[in-house]
């Protein structure tokens, strides 16, 4: 079975992706790849990508990893209805109470010279 994968490029620090097909039991650092069909620049989030190959691996059943069924969607290219579309991952809060938004409003300077003003004229027992 073929996948449509991601292929890691560039510096340390400075990834640069190509999407390649190859074999799903491979590793993708292997080198043994079916044809490159595109690129992608996680930093500057350029892609080229040529849509015919992609079209043409999908109809014959070729798998997308989850970025990729991301990239081919924000490039417009039609997926089969067999591909999983994954929603994003969205972060969950640890102890959302503990955030600045849900503390209670502080205190101004004037209540705080109002709160004064009541003690000092408040008769002592």
């Amino acid at each position: 079975m073929l996948a449509i994968r991601l292929q890691r490029n560039g510096r340390a620090g400075y990834p640069v992706y190509r999407i390649v097909v190859q074999e799903a039991n491979r590793h993708p650092l292997s080198g043994r790849i079916v044809a490159q069909v595109g690129s992608f620049n996680p930093h500057s989030k350029a892609t080229n990508l040529d849509k015919e190959k992609i079209e043409k691996y999908l109809k014959n059943g070729a798998q997308p990893s989850t970025r990729v069924v991301r990239i081919l969607k924000e490039a417009k290219i039609v997926l089969p209805s067999w591909v999983k579309d994954v929603p994003m991952r969205v972060a969950k809060t640890k102890k959302p109470e503990k955030l600045r938004k849900n503390q209670p409003k502080d205190v101004t300077a004037s209540q705080v010279t109002d709160v004064a003003d009541k003690a000092e004229a408040a008769p002592t027992a």
